[in-house]
């Protein structure tokens, strides 16, 4: 595609290096942001660059935060005893557009994969069984993915967990196999939720 500009052929490029933005798309994207006022694409980088140097991890959760602690690990009306295991965050997005879950999330930031060279160490599980041994932790949700990866990771923790002495459950299972919890819609995964059993009787299928 040659274009009459280095400076939009620059802003192209950049724009198709998004997920699901291919060079006709990303064309599109920076003609509309061309014809736009000055000070709207100021807001709108600002807001991009903000976005990288600013979000940071929630100290208790990883979740992504403004603060050190996340609005939900602030909030005193979650339930402190049950916390709900997730991939990334944006399976924490999922769960609470379902508003069936009230209590507090650990985002581990990927599962375990061989293939890819992702072990246990490499996640966030240290933080997460640093979290279980403090006191008023009753039950931990494995909301995995139900993927070959996602089953390894949550055998992983289960076992882990194990050693803890905390009930540790699954969600039901009206997810389809292989899918991940952001492709998933609200109802079933809110049904998931309210209907999630113990881990041990996954296991032992």
């Amino acid at each position: 595609m040659s274009l009459p500009s280095t400076l939009l052929e620059h802003a192209v490029d950049q724009l198709a290096t998004l997920p699901g933005i291919g060079r006709r798309t990303a064309m599109r994207l920076a003609l509309d942001l061309l014809r736009r006022d000055a000070q709207e694409v100021v807001r709108f980088s600002d807001a991009i660059r903000k976005l990288r140097e600013e979000v940071r991890f929630c100290d208790v959760c990883c979740n992504i935060s403004d603060e050190p602690r996340c609005a939900i690990c602030r909030d005193p009306q979650r339930d402190a005893s049950t916390i709900c295991v997730v991939e990334d965050i944006r399976d924490v997005i999922a769960i609470e557009n379902t508003r069936q879950f009230k209590g507090l999330y650990h985002v581990l930031g990927g599962v375990i994969s061989p293939m890819d060279g992702i072990g246990p160490d490499d996640l966030n599980t240290q933080e997460l069984l640093g979290r279980v041994a403090e006191p008023g932790v009753n039950e931990v949700i494995l909301a995995l993915g139900t993927t070959i990866e996602g089953d390894t990771t949550g055998f992983f923790l289960n076992r882990k967990l194990a050693e803890r002495k905390v009930a540790v459950s699954m969600l039901a299972r009206g997810l389809s196999v292989g899918g991940d919890l952001a492709q998933a819609d609200e109802l079933t995964l809110g049904r998931s939720i309210a209907d999630r059993k113990p881990y041990e009787q996954h296991a032992k299928r």
